[in-house]
């Protein structure tokens, strides 16, 4: 867990890549069933996580996803992709292209500056 709130709750998925999942603490199915505050919430902390990892990774590309067909609630994924991982340029849910890069993550430090960042916003 990196950050939760009334509203929100974000976390990393395990990966090659960094990624971040923001959910919606309440159980909301589609994005349209939110509430403004809470949809207002959900893409600020998506943004939020977008510039971060922007700074800090460097990567090609920044990916943003919501299907929720297998986790039928809202939430967005937040992806740092890169020219050399394993998928790129194909989603990471589709076919590997390659045996990706290994790289150091840093994810409890990245998980410190987002967590401050989030709690500044006041999400």
């Amino acid at each position: 867990m990196i950050y939760e709130s009334k509203y929100l709750r974000v976390e990393f998925e395990t990966s090659e890549i960094p990624w971040v999942k923001i959910f919606t603490t309440k159980p909301y199915k589609e994005l349209s069933d939110c509430d403004k505050k809470t949809r207002k919430r959900l893409f600020k902390a998506a943004l939020i996580t977008e510039i971060a990892m922007r700074k800090f990774y460097k990567p090609e590309k920044i990916n943003w996803a919501s299907f929720a067909n297998y986790v039928p609630k809202v939430h967005i994924h937040v992806q740092a992709r890169f020219k050399d991982d394993g998928f790129f340029p194909e989603s990471m849910w589709g076919k590997a292209q390659r045996d990706g890069v290994s790289r150091d993550l840093r994810l409890e430090k990245f998980a410190k500056i987002l967590k401050t960042k989030m709690e500044k916003a006041k999400l």
